[in-house]
């Protein structure tokens, strides 16, 4: 589920090209996610259908379940962009900080794990919000020159506000 080899690139350190390959992908790989942060901060929905393959899967369902929540499975990259901008809008103001990526590259796939804590406030009331720590799995495809979220997984570790209020 989660990466946890023992250390950050698999290409042998005496061949320069396939590390400088391997650090490239590494760095693809990570700003998907960081596309996905930020294009919902901002709500620019090209930036933040960058993030998505076509038919992408976004699985919010096991951090929805610590506070109740029950949302769908969302799949396809259009349906994942309008249903999460729909929600948030002008309703909801977000910032997303993503750490500790691990990144392991299989080829033309690639999984990565990350800590993303996403703050969420009313826009018409900021004292509503939800502040979230979330562990994220994500499966990738290279997209040409990057990497694009197939499968997206979000759990939760702790939260504090009100998500309800938030996510409804």
């Amino acid at each position: 589920m989660y990466v946890t080899s023992g250390q950050a690139l698999s290409a042998p350190a005496g061949d320069r090209d396939a590390v400088i390959r391997e650090l490239r992908d590494h760095a693809e790989i990570v700003d998907a996610l960081h596309r996905f942060g930020l294009g919902q901060d901002l709500k620019d929905e090209e930036l933040f259908a960058s993030a998505f393959a076509a038919d992408a899967e976004l699985d919010f369902r096991p951090a929805a379940a610590k506070w109740g929540g029950r949302p769908p499975l969302m799949r396809g990259r259009d349906a994942i962009v309008s249903t999460i901008l729909a929600l948030f809008g002008d309703r909801v103001d977000t910032t997303h900080q993503v750490t500790n990526p691990r990144v392991a590259v299989d080829g033309d796939t690639a999984r990565l794990t990350a800590l993303v804590e996403a703050q969420h406030l009313l826009a018409a009331d900021h004292a509503t919000f939800a502040l979230l720590k979330n562990p994220y799995d994500v499966e990738l495809v290279r997209d040409g020159e990057g990497w694009a979220v197939r499968r997206m997984t979000i759990d939760n570790t702790w939260y504090t506000g009100d998500p309800v209020a938030i996510f409804g």
